[in-house]
Formats: structure tokens, sequence, C-alpha cells
């Protein structure tokens, strides 16, 4: 099994990449952990103080379970992966049944913080992309899927996102083995991406 670690700030374009890799590969060959699916259970909590989270930072996610998970399915295991709600910020009862495949994408903000989660990873990628750009679209994307204003998507990005950005996700490019600027319309960068996974797939059919 080979684990690839998809990271970069919100709004990078780390799905598009994701989506792309997947595209390239063969039907069922690949699965995808998102790391929000592993944000902690807030549901004891009145819903006004779950809004005041930072889901920004590395203590916000349950990198115990997320590992323990990676391991299950690189022993062949199949695992019961959680959902999460952004409207309630509570995990759900549902789960999503992730049987193991040949590759396997962690893919999230913080994914590259987390040093045992490193340590799992054949290949460290690290989504860049402007900040503007960035900003652009996570307004799109929050008011459209999460029900937020305009406004309250700025207030936040200037308050949580642009902080805990270079608090702790942009330093970790130093730990990529891999940069894509522009995220997913760097067909180069995915290319060469795709072409190693498919080399490293060969060979251990080999073996």
């Amino acid at each position: 099994m080979l684990i690839i670690g998809i990271a970069g700030g919100t709004g990078s374009g780390k799905t598009t990449v994701v989506r792309k890799i997947i595209d390239s590969l063969p039907a069922g060959e690949v699965a995808v952990i998102p790391q929000d699916s592993y944000y902690k259970d807030l549901s004891y909590m009145p819903l006004e103080e779950r809004q005041k989270v930072n889901f920004d930072e590395p203590s916000a996610i349950e990198w115990t379970l997320l590992v323990d998970h990676l391991k299950r399915l690189k022993n062949g295991e199949t695992i019961q992966m959680p959902t999460y709600s952004y409207l309630t910020c509570t995990r759900q009862d549902a789960t999503v049944t992730v049987k193991p495949t040949d590759v396997v994408i962690v893919e999230g903000i913080l994914v590259l913080t987390e040093s045992i989660l490193r340590e799992m990873m054949d290949v460290k990628c690290y989504v860049d992309a402007d900040d503007d750009e960035r900003l652009i679209r996570v307004i799109a994307r929050d008011c459209i899927e999460r029900g937020r204003t305009p406004q309250m998507v700025i207030d936040r990005y200037q308050n949580v996102l642009k902080p805990m950005h270079i608090q702790y996700i942009n330093p970790c490019k130093r730990f990529a083995d891999l940069i894509i600027p522009q995220g997913g319309t760097n067909t180069v960068a995915i290319g060469l991406l795709t072409d190693y996974i498919e080399g490293r797939l060969a060979k251990a059919k080999k073996i």
C-alpha cells in the first residue's frame, strides 16, 4: 500500500489535485481519507461554543484515530471512517466503509503537521496557491456549502484562517517531497506525481 499525504492551505486546490490523481489511475485503486472526517466530536458543547472552536489548528483533529485507521488499512483491514457536519460542528452517526486499496491519499490542511502521520507517508505533497485566490475560493465554497455570508467568511479568514496558515500550515512546506504550485491547474506537477505512483505500484506488483 502506498500512502500519499496532500496538504496545503484552505482553498489551495487540494481536492482538485486528489480528483485528478484518482482519474488518472484504475478505478477502485485509490481510497481517500479526508482529515476533515476526523475532527473531534463536540456534541457535548452548546452550539454557540462549538462555533467558536478553532478548526484550523492541529488540536482540533483526533489524530490517534486517523493513525489507527491508516494502520488498519495497511494491515488489510476495512475501516469505518467517521463523518462530520460543518453546520453543527459534530461527528455524525453515519460512517463510510473504506476498504484497503493499493493507494491511500490522506488529504487536509494539517496532515503534514503530525510527525507520526508523516512517517507513515510514502510521498508528502504540499499544494500551494496565491492567498487572494484561496480567499476567493473559500468565499465561494463556504457561502454555498456551509451557509455563511461573505462577511462571515472574510472575518473568519482574517481572524482564524490566515493566522493559522502562517503558524501551522505554510511551515509544513519544508516537509514536502513535492510542492505543487497553482493547485489543480498544474498538470505537469500532477503528472509527475501520478507517474511516480504508477511506477511504485508497477514495481510492487513485480516483487
